[in-house]
């Protein structure tokens, strides 16, 4: 499937999300200087991991198109010690946040600015695990929430989600996510928007998370903040 959705977040942000149906050697045909990423494509990934690799650079190439009006060449998305995209080249200066999961990548590229944005499959696993990333305030608030909604397992991956974007906006490693990505109260819906509050080096931010079903199965949060 061709790329899903372009949706202009800013005069200076666009946000794409790629519906995944392709095979790598189809993505490999889509994807500019493919000789080059040949070798920057993990060695140990299985069919699906490189699809989603793939796609998520397919998927940033044309939103560099779109950002920059003319074609991507000379810029390549590399990975940081850390895991984390940039861009490599003439596209340099852009800022950039990418992900994937299931059948879902998303990206968004910014001229400046900071940038976030999460897709997660929707499981169990952030419900179990939700005493170890939530603050005791919002494990209580995520547990009054879920009584009242048939899919606790979706609320509990909105919010595991949210604090994936805020944590990629902070940029920034050893950050504990219980503690300095909080999480404000919201009302749960199929699209919305979360308060967030960002603490680091004693200093609190206040941000925005906005959040979205891109299909049934999966959630979306982003974020992006142009330059002051």
């Amino acid at each position: 499937m061709p790329l899903h959705s372009l949706q202009h977040l800013s005069p200076t942000a666009v946000l794409g999300l790629w519906r995944l149906t392709e095979t790598p050697a189809e993505l490999w045909l889509l994807l500019p200087q493919a000789a080059a990423y040949q070798r920057l494509l993990p060695a140990t990934a299985d069919a699906r991991r490189q699809a989603q690799w793939l796609g998520g650079r397919v998927l940033l190439h044309r939103l560099l198109a779109e950002a920059r009006g003319s074609a991507s060449e000379g810029t390549q998305v590399h990975n940081d010690p850390t895991g984390r995209p940039y861009l490599h080249g003439t596209a340099a200066d852009l800022t950039v946040s990418l992900s994937h999961s299931g059948t879902w990548v998303a990206a968004i590229v910014a001229q400046g600015g900071r940038a976030g944005v999460d897709v997660e499959e929707i499981r169990d696993k952030a419900q179990r695990l939700a005493s170890k990333f939530l603050a005791p305030n919002e494990w209580a608030a995520a547990q009054a929430a879920s009584q009242a909604t048939a899919d606790a397992s979706a609320h509990y991956t909105l919010l595991w989600s949210a604090k994936e974007t805020l944590y990629k906006l902070a940029a920034q490693r050893g950050i504990i996510f219980k503690t300095q990505l909080l999480l404000g109260e919201f009302e749960p819906q199929k699209a919305g928007e979360i308060p967030a509050t960002l603490v680091l080096s004693g200093l609190e931010t206040r941000h925005c998370i906005c959040y979205s079903q891109p299909s049934p199965g999966y959630v979306l949060t982003y974020c992006h903040e142009p330059l002051a």
